[in-house]
């Protein structure tokens, strides 16, 4: 694995360096985090037992459902989330994935080889106590 996939280096217009930027993996993985959060369609995103005991405690973990791998090929970025039942799986997918990569884009100028999305539930909006009033009267 070549150790300058995650870095940046700013040159001014007469070509001096004034440095490099190193990017972690995890602000990667915050980054797509929040641009697939922001998406219609996606219910929520997939952690494991730890993230789900860390939030929990209060703490909000952005980078929740997401994994990052630098390869040599370039930056491979993979997405875990539950959809919203009733949307258009492919769609929605499709603006995940242009969400994330334009994101990385802005924010730090880092071209994505691939946004793998993989869908691991679709959730049911679940009836209000209201309504299950109602069913249980008829």
């Amino acid at each position: 694995m070549e150790e300058n996939l995650n870095m940046l280096e700013m040159t001014q217009d007469d070509g001096q360096a004034h440095g490099k930027i190193e990017i972690a993996p995890e602000v990667i993985e915050v980054i797509a985090g929040i641009a697939a959060s922001e998406v219609d369609g996606v219910a929520q995103m997939r952690g494991n037992f730890a993230t789900g005991v860390v939030e929990r405690l209060g703490k909000k973990n952005h980078g929740k459902g997401i994994r990052v791998e630098l390869a040599e090929d370039g930056i491979k970025v993979d997405v875990y989330c539950l959809m919203k039942f009733g949307v258009s799986i492919p769609t929605v997918a499709q603006k995940v994935q242009d969400n994330i990569r334009q994101a990385l884009l802005n924010m730090t100028a880092l071209e994505v080889e691939e946004v793998n999305i993989h869908i691991v539930g679709v959730t049911f909006d679940s009836p209000k106590q209201g309504q299950d009033q109602e069913y249980e009267n008829q």
